[in-house]
């Protein structure tokens, strides 16, 4: 099931991809300011060059002293042109930083729910295998010259009851439909084929399986094909070539995402004995998806809200080191660490301070580790003693 800290990096990755985007909303702020003082070679008088470059140049730098300072600018002289280009250049980029904000926010929500979603697809893998062998079987019982397929070779695979007790769930018939999460993609299609052709249909396993007879004990095969069934999931799902090659290419956070993936779906056979009916409830995302949802989306906005509060901190806390050379990742870490100490009152800050060392582990430089550590253990101190760390609950009141 999803959890917490799988949460949290997905929070860092929206702030890290929001941070990338407003980065090139100034830049694109500037470009509207040299835009505004390119010369205009169709005009009847001569354009003067050296003042529309010396205005660009003013309006440039007060564009910059105003995203470092957040004050308006004083232009410092009487020219209404470059008030007007550096004024028209704030609202373009405040209101593209909006964008920006929102747009992330929601990628982030998209990002977890879409967890959901791909463990349901894969769980329709049985049925979309069951549908090309039977193509591929009438493909090539067309064919009067070439190699055929045996169709009686695949035929224990049709009748496996394990394929049908999931084929058949409402929860995934209904969920399927609503949210298009059908096999009907040609690429994985064809990475499906390549996996049954090459890895699964050659497999000692399978093999034997397909060889295999029924014993007449209902139960006793059950259990058979639905070891068949995981055996397929491990082995050519989660691993082998082909299937996990398309996921991957097919999803840049697959790698992430996978162990969350395989658990739900091996969890969900679990709960798939013989004698579960289609009305069995389907494993859920999280154990409370609204509680966990909420946590994620305030993380991401407030850590938004208090940037410029914990820009300070770090800086204050950071000495002989300009903030600015700071790692953008190590400081996105750092301000999602401070706003959930601050914030979340539940969590103790030990399990804070843990967990963020623990990404930075896994996502930021070698030496991050020592420095989020470090940062983190003074500002806790810090913020506590001021009273900013506010913890209650059982086990909460020493904040630790």
């Amino acid at each position: 099931m999803l959890n917490r800290r799988l949460l949290r990096i997905k929070v860092m990755q929206a702030l890290y991809a929001y941070q990338q985007a407003v980065a090139a909303d100034l830049l694109l702020a500037q470009d509207r300011i040299a835009a505004a003082f390119e010369p205009d070679l169709t005009a009847a008088a001569a354009p003067d060059r050296r003042l529309l470059e010396g205005q660009r140049k003013l309006g440039e730098a007060q564009l910059r002293d105003w995203h470092r300072t957040g004050e308006m600018p004083d232009s410092g002289s009487d020219d209404k042109e470059v008030a007007a280009a550096v004024s028209d250049a704030i609202a373009y980029y405040q209101k593209m930083v909006q964008r920006e904000n929102s747009f992330y926010g929601g990628q982030l929500m998209h990002g977890a729910e879409s967890i959901h979603d791909q463990y349901l697809h894969l769980l329709n893998m049985p049925q979309a295998l069951l549908e090309l062998i039977t193509e591929d079987n009438e493909r090539e019982a067309r064919r009067f010259t070439g190699p055929r397929f045996e169709v009686e070779g695949t035929a224990r695979l049709f009748s496996n009851a394990a394929f049908q007790k999931v084929r058949e769930n409402e929860q995934l018939v209904q969920t399927t439909i609503k949210h298009k999460l059908q096999w009907d993609n040609a690429e994985e299609l064809d990475a499906l084929r390549e996996a049954w052709q090459k890895e699964m249909k050659p497999d000692e396993t399978v093999q034997a399986y397909l060889d295999g007879k029924n014993t007449g004990l209902e139960e006793t095969d059950y259990e058979t094909d639905m070891e068949l069934l995981r055996h397929l999931y491990k082995s050519f799902v989660f691993k082998g070539e082909a299937l996990p090659r398309w996921l991957e290419s097919n999803d840049l956070n697959w790698e992430e995402n996978r162990p969350i993936v395989r658990n739900l779906v091996l969890k969900t056979l679990k709960m798939l004995p013989f004698a579960a009916d289609e009305k069995q409830e389907l494993m859920n995302l999280s154990a409370n998806w609204q509680d966990d949802r909420d946590f994620a989306e305030t993380l991401y906005k407030q850590t938004l809200d208090d940037d410029a509060k914990s820009e300070k901190l770090i800086a204050d806390s950071v000495q002989n080191w300009d903030v600015e050379r700071v790692a953008l990742l190590d400081k996105i870490i750092l301000k999602m660490a401070l706003c959930e100490m601050q914030l979340f009152r539940g969590i103790p800050v030990k399990v804070t301070i843990n967990e963020y060392i623990e990404i930075s582990k896994l996502y930021s430089t070698p030496k991050s580790k020592q420095f989020v550590n470090g940062v983190l253990d003074k500002l806790a101190q810090d913020l506590a003693a001021s009273g900013d760390i506010r913890k209650s609950g059982r086990g909460l009141l020493d904040n630790q």
